[in-house]
């Protein structure tokens, strides 16, 4: 069974984020809170969401995907950005991967959201052929850029004068 997440998930996701970090090499990066993904994604401003897959027989959480739209100014029109798709060791291969992408890429539809994108680790290789066998793309020709830490502090301290502040998001 695929759901909304409630803020009663909060705890759920952290561990599963958790797992997940652990599973891709990186734990001491995943550093959000419970306080900062219930805030993220329960708070007046959401800025993601979330749906957690669910075992059939005990109603365990086993796997969780987390979303949030962006927008593309070549089609005019918003997309879906999958920051984390996360099913559990003792419940992969039972279709919950599947299931949470079917349910992401109907939401896709329904909001009229012509691009579902989201990131794989090179090294994957089991996700990567599970996407594949489900007509994936692969943008092999973009690279994937990121500032953050120091550099990104350098940078924002170059910032010109700046007549008018853009919106907050």
């Amino acid at each position: 069974m695929i759901r909304a997440a409630t803020e009663n998930d909060v705890a759920e996701i952290r561990a599963m984020i958790r797992e997940l970090a652990e599973y891709e090499r990186a734990v001491d990066q995943a550093r959000a809170t419970e306080e900062q993904l219930r805030e993220a994604l329960f708070g007046e401003h959401p800025a993601a969401s979330a749906l957690i897959a669910e075992d059939d027989e005990t109603g365990e959480a086993v796997g969780y995907a987390l979303w949030f739209p962006h927008f593309s100014s070549w089609t005019g029109t918003r997309g879906m950005h999958l920051e984390d798709l996360y099913v559990r060791p003792q419940a992969r291969g039972g279709g919950h991967g599947k299931a949470l992408l079917a349910s992401l890429a109907a939401i896709c539809e329904r909001r009229g959201y012509e691009r579902f994108e989201w990131w794989v680790l090179a090294w994957n290789e089991p996700t990567i052929d599970f996407y594949k066998s489900l007509g994936v793309d692969f943008l092999d020709e973009w690279r994937v850029c990121r500032l953050s830490g120091e550099p990104l502090r350098e940078l924002a301290a170059q910032v010109p004068a700046v007549a008018n502040q853009p919106p907050a998001l």
